[in-house]
């Protein structure tokens, strides 16, 4: 089970190249306000989390994850 700091730190390298504006990314920075993501940018995303870890983000559960540390947590959550 890796720590949650672990998995933060990966999914901040995960979005790196999807971050266009080159906005510094915190543990409440937005998808949709502060990245300004689409939702197929969004979905790439969440694809490449979910081929990191071996998990499936259940899509009921992708719009309660606004923020880098929501998802954060949810994939520590799930790695349990």
């Amino acid at each position: 089970m890796p720590a949650r700091e672990t998995i933060y730190a990966r999914i901040v390298d995960l979005i790196g190249p999807l971050n266009k504006k080159a906005v510094p990314l915190a543990e409440d920075t937005s998808f949709s306000n502060d990245l300004e993501m689409d939702s197929l940018t969004v979905m790439d995303l969440v694809a490449n989390i979910e081929d990191e870890w071996d998990i499936v983000l259940p899509l009921n559960m992708l719009p309660e994850l606004e923020t880098i540390g929501q998802v954060a947590d949810a994939v520590a959550k799930l790695t349990k």
